[in-house]
């Protein structure tokens, strides 16, 4: 009775994690994965057997942890295909979905270290709080705070400049990480 008991509270558990699937599928689809769905699945298919590592109280930090790592570990693959193919060694991270956005917000956005953009995009995209999202990378909420300033003041330079059609003098800019 009791492992019947326990059975349930875990299939009532993961139904909680899973009705997650499509945000993580839309998390796959904005990193530019082709096959987002087959992410997803892998993504739930791993919350299933590790189901007591997934926080009971909000999953999406592990749920994008877990995509993430995934979306990587494609992007690996894809990158040794091509070298393989080609001979060279360069690397190859999927582009960001960004068909929807003003284009010089897309431009602005590819332009953007991928931490950078990553940063930006769990808290614009995924609506995580910084909190959250630092769970999601595995790093303080401190830090992550830091690097989401970083990169929103980086992004605001790169839209500056591409309304403005020219470059900011880097005397006038200072940024933060070179200080």
């Amino acid at each position: 009775m009791t492992h019947q008991l326990d059975r349930y509270a875990a299939e009532a558990r993961f139904r909680a994690v899973f009705s997650h699937l499509g945000a993580v599928a839309a998390y796959a689809r904005r990193r530019g994965m082709r096959d987002a769905d087959a992410i997803a699945a892998e993504v739930m298919t791993i919350a299933w057997r590790r189901l007591a590592d997934v926080p009971a109280d909000d999953p999406r930090p592990w749920l994008y942890a877990t995509a993430r790592n995934l979306v990587l570990a494609e992007a690996r693959r894809s990158s040794r295909a091509i070298a393989a193919e080609s001979d060279r060694a360069e690397e190859v991270t999927p582009e960001p979905e960004v068909l929807e956005l003003d284009p010089l917000l897309g431009s602005a956005l590819r332009s953007l270290s991928r931490l950078d953009r990553e940063a930006l995009l769990l808290v614009a995209w995924e609506d995580l709080t910084p909190s959250q999202a630092a769970r999601s990378l595995g790093i303080n909420p401190a830090a992550f705070r830091v690097r989401l300033l970083r990169a929103r003041r980086r992004l605001r330079a790169k839209l500056d400049e591409a309304s403005s059609g020219r470059r900011r003098d880097p005397k006038t800019h200072l940024d933060m990480e070179t200080t």
